[in-house]
């Protein structure tokens, strides 16, 4: 799936149909694009779909992780792979914990450790728009029937808010 996002809240408006489509069986998604693509403002749009308030979403760098509690029970976890050095750093900072049904996973530099997720998942890639510095283009692949589902819902959550003129959430 292809989506154009001209602004970094119409990137939030994206986001926050994904957590809209996310049910409780859980999901990894693993968020890639070079520093300022928009990774950290993708999982506050995230945030806000799921009934967070978005500010809550803060750079886990430095902590390898954030978890959200949801009202549903379930938990957004929040894990930025871009210091860590090994799938057992993963492990120690609760990795196989953020693995049970309920959970969704957002991982910014996912794929800097692909071993460490499951095979079932969702990667998205946010790139600017040469020239146009608040655009980006956003691709998602699933890799899995959850995922594929998944991805599939979230579709149809940004077509909904597509064709409703003058909507400004999403």
């Amino acid at each position: 799936m292809r989506l154009h996002s001209p602004s970094p809240e119409h990137t939030e408006r994206h986001a926050a149909a994904l957590a809209r489509a996310f049910d409780a069986s859980g999901a990894i998604v693993l968020l890639s694009g070079p520093l300022g693509a928009g990774k950290t403002r993708f999982v506050r749009g995230i945030a806000r779909g799921l009934g967070l308030p978005p500010e809550r979403v803060q750079s886990p760098t430095f902590v390898v992780a954030h978890e959200l509690a949801l009202s549903s029970g379930g938990l957004l976890v929040h894990v930025d792979c871009y210091r860590v050095a090994s799938v057992g750093e993963l492990e120690s900072a609760g990795l196989l914990d953020w693995l049970a049904p309920g959970a969704l996973v957002v991982a910014e530099w996912g794929e800097r450790l692909p071993e460490a997720w499951p095979a079932d998942r969702i990667e998205v890639r946010l790139a600017r728009v040469p020239g146009r510095a608040e655009e980006r283009q956003i691709e998602a692949v699933a890799r899995g029937p959850v995922s594929e589902a998944l991805l599939r819902r979230w579709g149809e959550s940004v077509e909904r808010c597509d064709v409703e003129p003058g909507r400004t959430e999403c």
